[in-house]
């Protein structure tokens, strides 16, 4: 099925990250020929340079933290160091365990991998290095790349997140330009490695997508955790020398650091591949579809971080295999954006899906909220973390909104989506049995205590 021998394969995807290779893995399955180009490495970013490998960081940050911490459960063990050469094994060792499995599955399943940089020349043609690649219906799933500031230069001691996964030492001090998910990630790893870090951001809270209270309960775990902020001044300039850099903000103040990461925020990676040459309708580089992810171009599809909306590996996956089964005529029901779950991975944890208080009162005018804190909940105390579970509902309707802090909580979001997803009401959850002692039970509470019967609550 080469390219060269002008096979017309059902499906030609661009792009080998979660969105694409998911698309490629289930059009396979649904005997579909499939060709999958991809320039760098199957897996794209998600896999080797972004949710992968950072989470092993703050896997690693918490058995820093529990060394350090040890005496607090009757434990006498000392953190001497952290070595970074042994962390980058451990983080580069489960990559390549993934990358090798996950060549191992496009191999069985008979899709065409093809190796090169790939151009969209027609609305049904890609082009690799000279040969043609044509399809029955074409996927975009180019994905993202790190973003900066206008003027501002990544190099030498100002790094994106993709020259922070490479560092073989632990920086003193750090500066993280950027206080959303990649930025309080990096800050919580760096913290937890004995670096002392200050987050600046432009907005009034960290993780300024979430819910205000999420925001407010991550930033008090910081400020214990000894992470500094600055809020709601907005980045002026950096100068870097052979010892360091010198961060300014625009009314003045300025910290000096060893380094500075640059996290604010990922862009389109569509640029120069041909899509806005073929007629496909751009939106500041973005690639814009209706619900069923179809472009304006009778054929053409696109997927994951291109798309307008969340950028989220796991919503490129779901995009991917929604696209895969559409094609197929299996006729998929689209995908519900606001039922999507979110996690940000630092200590404490911020899980998330659906309405934060304030759009669900934009939405609904009238909403019920409560919060559940973690100190009514055995497994919470057990693992010494705080927290909350807040429900968001439309006033005697639905829940339409789940928002959780503390430790693991992202082991929590799962039930979460089913009960925003399903539109359940508090009764229908208050009825089911959750496991004791565990965080969910903590889930099995807040909707006790929206039903009217709280039992372990706490002020």
């Amino acid at each position: 099925m080469a390219g060269a021998a002008g096979q017309e394969y059902d499906v030609v995807i661009l792009g080998g990250g979660s969105g694409g290779y998911a698309a490629a893995l289930r059009a396979a399955e649904l005997g579909l020929s499939v060709a999958l180009v991809e320039k760098d490495l199957l897996g794209g970013t998600c896999l080797h340079r972004g949710c992968i490998p950072t989470k092993a960081l703050l896997h690693a940050a918490e058995v820093a933290d529990t060394a350090r911490e040890s005496e607090t459960f009757g434990v006498r063990a000392t953190l001497d160091s952290v070595d970074m050469t042994g962390v980058n094994k451990y983080k580069d060792g489960i990559v390549s365990r993934l990358y090798k499995g996950l060549q191992g599955l496009v191999k069985s399943r008979k899709v065409e991998l093809v190796a090169g940089t790939g151009t969209l020349v027609a609305k049904n043609t890609v082009e690799v290095d000279g040969t043609r690649y044509v399809g029955k219906h074409v996927v975009l799933a180019s994905g993202s790349y790190s973003r900066s500031l206008p003027g501002l230069e990544i190099g030498g001691r100002v790094m994106t997140s993709e020259q922070a996964l490479t560092l073989d030492t632990v920086p003193e001090r750090v500066v993280v330009l950027g206080g959303g998910v990649i930025g309080v990630e990096f800050a919580s790893v760096w913290r937890s490695f004995g670096a002392e870090v200050t987050i600046v951001e432009a907005l009034p809270h960290l993780v300024p997508l979430e819910d205000e209270a999420a925001s407010k309960a991550l930033e008090r775990a910081f400020r214990k955790r000894g992470i500094t902020f600055s809020l709601g001044v907005r980045f002026a300039g950096v100068e870097q020398s052979d010892s360091g850099v010198v961060v300014k903000l625009e009314d003045g103040k300025t910290f000096e650091a060893d380094l500075m990461l640059v996290a604010v925020g990922r862009g389109p990676n569509t640029a120069g591949l041909g899509y806005e040459e073929q007629g496909i309708t751009m939106d500041r580089g973005f690639v814009l579809t209706d619900e069923r992810l179809r472009t304006n171009v009778e054929g053409v599809y696109a997927v994951g971080d291109i798309v307008p909306g969340l950028q989220l590996a796991h919503r490129g996956f779901a995009q991917g295999i929604f696209v895969a089964e559409d094609i197929a005529g299996l006729d998929p029901q689209p995908i519900d954006e606001l039922g999507i779950p979110k996690v940000t991975y630092c200590e404490p944890e911020v899980a998330s899906v659906g309405l934060t208080e304030a759009k669900a009162r934009e939405k609904y005018g009238d909403v019920d909220v409560l919060e559940y804190n973690l100190g009514g909940n055995g497994k919470s105390q057990i693992l010494g973390t705080t927290g909350f579970v807040k429900l968001v509902r439309e006033k005697d309707g639905p829940v339409v909104g789940v928002h959780m802090v503390g430790s693991r909580m992202s082991e929590q979001v799962g039930e979460a989506q089913l009960i925003v997803n399903w539109e359940a009401y508090p009764q229908d959850v208050a009825g089911l049995v959750h496991t004791h002692p565990t965080q969910n039970e903590a889930v099995g509470e807040a909707f006790l205590a929206l039903a009217g019967k709280p039992l372990h609550s706490h002020a």
